[in-house]
């Protein structure tokens, strides 16, 4: 499945994070897959992505759009959706 800014994603609750200085480990239980989020910023917004309309969304409450760095954390999510970190969520935002 293709990662779309524009749909809803949660944290995989088949994964772990164990906070580390540079960020955190995600341990896939399923895989076994053991992926680094290489910052403090990414691990805070993979933790709220359910909290928000999108991961675009996500984002913007996260980046400041003068920093350039929104494509960035776009990136970031695609990949760990890719890995199974994320993962969509069909549920409408509380």
């Amino acid at each position: 499945m293709a990662f779309d800014p524009a749909d809803r994603y949660r944290l995989s609750p088949r994964v772990g994070l164990r906070p580390e200085p540079f960020g955190a480990l995600a341990y896939h239980y399923d895989t076994r897959r053991l992926v680094f989020l290489k910052s403090n910023d990414l691990v805070a917004l993979v933790r709220s992505l359910e909290q928000h309309d999108s991961a675009a969304a996500a984002i913007d409450a996260l980046v400041d759009p003068a920093t350039g760095r929104r494509s960035v954390y776009v990136t970031a999510l695609a990949s760990l959706c890719e890995s199974g970190v994320v993962e969509p969520l069909l549920e409408p935002a509380a």
